[in-house]
């Protein structure tokens, strides 16, 4: 698998990891304007913190065109792009790692494309060591800003 060069939020290199929603949508659009795929990408954070806009923003500049909706119900979603396709994938509704299977788990972290797991923490040990994890959190106090860990 190829090196990764990660995108550093802004201000990262002082601390300073707090964004809005514009600042979260940019960032992760220019993510997914530097991905390289064979990549697999998770975003971790609790029910309502931005996983799935962070997840279309880097779907948009990677260069999927449609709608991008969220998984929760399909569980997974593919999307034609030009560099390779990419599967979007929650997990909140899987009880057991063994669930996965019947995602078709294996195959889709197996083969050249981005992807894209929310709820990763639901993998367990079938979650590749060489993914990029983000991890999104709210601040305490500002509701229109979020913390953002990359990498």
């Amino acid at each position: 698998m190829s090196a990764h060069r990660h995108v550093v939020p802004p201000r990262a290199d002082k601390g300073h990891l707090k964004v809005t929603e514009s600042q979260l949508r940019e960032w992760g659009e220019a993510l997914g304007r530097a991905i390289t795929p064979p990549l697999i990408v998770t975003l971790a954070g609790e029910l309502g913190v931005g996983k799935t806009t962070l997840a279309q923003a880097i779907c948009l500049g990677y260069g999927v065109n449609g709608d991008i909706t969220s998984p929760t119900y399909a569980l997974v979603q593919e999307y034609a792009a030009p560099r390779s396709v990419v599967f979007h994938i929650d997990l909140y509704r899987l009880e057991f790692p063994e669930q996965l299977t019947n995602l078709g788990w294996d195959e889709i972290v197996s083969c050249r494309s981005l992807v894209l797991v929310e709820w990763p923490e639901r993998a367990g040990e079938r979650l590749p060591a060489d993914h990029l994890p983000i991890d999104l959190d709210y601040v305490p106090g500002d509701p229109t800003r979020r913390i953002l860990l990359a990498g």
